[in-house]
């Protein structure tokens, strides 16, 4: 089975208040709760197609809202961005996010009812790894027993030691223009010495272009010289295998890593088989953008599977807003021909901006064709963010995230399309749009093909357009072609790009055939599985196949060909 990911943003996802304040805090805004994910929910999501949930924001984060009620200590307002915070400033790795919780107390049995719950609903469950860097005031109150706490044994006084879990500006009090701002009943933000913001920012004067909530963790890497220290093992490499550990003996079947190409290979390399020996079959993805890395993270660092951002992902985007021709997606999947299978395909996650925004394509119609290339073009996973199957548009201002075409990540918040989808505190679609239920139908088809279709998840793949590309027949900028067979099964997939439908015929090359051994044959019977329509093709290389495609429609033409 194809594997489907279904990424889930928790402040927002089953959010029952509806109020949107722009700034609001949690009274007033409301905030997704793990209770509220039900089994309905679950069961829909498993109907779509998913098979595993990637529940986003479960880790404690820095946050302006109070929880020192419980224990928690509070958030400096200088070092948080918006009033929910940042689910990626790691405020405490052994705790769940008070925010995500009906009672606060019972925040992990919580959440351990809901990895109960995916997995009754016969899904599995992924979190975020974060191991490139905490929020500047990271304190756990839950790892008693488990280790002090990251930077509680480290020199101050050195800006580098192997053992050592963060870097230092020794004698240096952080500053700039964020730190030195006077926020009235907190006053400035102290931080003496100052210490290395995530971002590689190595001084004490992180602007608010960096990523000055966080500071980086220490692997052993010396950035002042370049030189790596790794023997004897650094402390902060036992920290994160025990939160690995931590984490999966809790159910957690996988880990979404963070910003994997800021954390040395090595120590991918020297944790990730030590945990897959305890648990086998854990899943581990990695956030990785340089393409020169790819081979390294999965051959020496052992991930699962890598995003595939700068490649797929950047090409689709330019062929749905209409800059990129549809043959660059051939282009695309070359580069990574050879570790194929490794890649991770997308076209929305909570760093993207959403492809119904107007910063995007400014339709959600524009995403059908790039939805069946992406989950039909080879074996690898894909990856679907929530709302996106609603044609989420993703522009409102929210409060420290403007109208960017992104839904927010920092703010308390509730996107129309998913306030309307749970309503009355319950997930269903009467107060949905006709367009949006044909939109979430049509993922639910293509989503559901690659669960049913043997071709889709075991078949191989035949690029056709070396053999459309600049003729009368078919335009190579606006349509894409490819072939996927598995034992006597042929799937023809067409998709259409354009915003009008068109009549077009895709010539199969001779080398098809003959690779794969196929008889051609004038006409052979073909069903489209997105529509049931039945159809005489011509299958042969002597004369095109001749179709129709709707506005932004695609084909996949299922024939037997034994």
């Amino acid at each position: 089975m194809k594997i489907i990911i279904y990424q889930i943003l928790n402040r927002l996802f089953a959010n029952s208040k509806n109020k949107n304040q722009p700034n609001g805090n949690i009274e007033e805004n409301g905030c997704g709760k793990m209770k509220s994910i039900s089994q309905k929910a679950l069961q829909s999501i498993k109907d779509l197609g998913a098979t595993h949930i990637w529940y986003t924001g479960i880790l404690a984060h820095a946050t302006q809202t109070d929880y020192t009620a419980y224990g928690i200590p509070l958030c400096h307002p200088a070092v948080v961005k918006g009033r929910a915070g940042s689910p990626y400033a790691i405020n405490d790795y052994y705790s769940v996010d008070p925010d995500l919780a009906t009672e606060v107390e019972r925040s992990m049995k919580e959440f351990e009812l809901l990895v109960a719950r995916t997995h009754k609903a016969g899904l599995k469950v992924l979190i975020d790894f974060v191991p490139n860097h905490v929020a500047r005031q990271y304190h756990s109150t839950h790892s008693a027993g488990r280790g002090k706490n990251f930077g509680a044994t480290d020199y101050t006084e050195w800006a580098f030691s192997p053992q050592n879990n963060f870097y230092y500006i020794p004698h240096t009090a952080l500053s700039g223009e964020v730190c030195d701002r006077d926020i009235p009943q907190w006053g400035r933000y102290e931080e003496m010495p100052a210490k290395a913001t995530g971002n590689d920012c190595f001084h004490a004067f992180p602007s608010v272009n960096d990523w000055y909530e966080t500071v980086k963790l220490n692997y052993g890497v010396d950035y002042s010289t370049g030189t790596c220290h790794f023997s004897p093992i650094p402390d902060t490499w036992y920290k994160m295998k025990d939160i690995l550990c931590y984490w999966r003996e809790k159910g957690v079947d996988g880990f979404r890593c963070d910003m994997v190409e800021m954390v040395p290979c090595e120590f991918w390399h020297w944790v990730i088989p030590q945990i897959k020996v305890t648990f086998p079959d854990t899943l581990f993805i990695g956030e990785v953008y340089n393409p020169a890395l790819y081979r390294r993270y999965l051959h020496e660092g052992g991930f699962d599977y890598l995003y595939d951002k700068v490649g797929l992902y950047d090409t689709l985007r330019g062929v749905m807003v209409g800059s990129t021709p549809a043959s660059a997606i051939t282009v695309a999947w070359q580069a990574v021909d050879d570790i194929k299978d490794h890649m991770l395909y997308f076209l929305e996650n909570h760093d993207e901006q959403r492809i119904a925004s107007s910063f995007f394509a400014g339709n959600a119609n524009s995403a059908l064709p790039a939805l069946v290339v992406a989950a039909c073009l080879q074996k690898n996973p894909f990856m679907l963010y929530f709302g996106q199957e609603l044609g989420e548009r993703g522009m409102d201002a929210e409060g420290f995230s403007g109208v960017d075409g992104r839904t927010t990540i920092f703010d308390y918040w509730n996107p129309s399309t998913l306030a309307r989808w749970y309503n009355k505190g319950k997930f269903n679609e009467e107060l949905l749009t006709v367009e949006e239920c044909t939109w979430r139908e049509y993922y639910k088809k293509v989503l559901g093909l690659c669960a049913t279709e043997a071709t889709l998840y075991a078949g191989e793949f035949f690029d056709l357009m070396y053999a459309n590309q600049g003729g009368p027949l078919m335009n190579d900028h606006r349509q894409y072609a490819f072939l996927r067979k598995y034992e006597e099964e042929l799937l023809f997939i067409v998709a259409n790009f354009s915003p009008d439908a068109t009549r077009i015929a895709v010539q199969i090359p001779a080398h098809a055939f003959e690779h794969w051994k196929m008889n051609r044959k004038e006409k052979i019977t073909a069903i489209d599985l997105l529509t049931g329509e039945q159809a005489e093709l011509s299958f042969t290389d002597e004369q095109p196949t001749a179709m129709e495609l709707p506005a932004h429609g695609s084909r996949i033409w299922k024939m037997k060909i034994s």
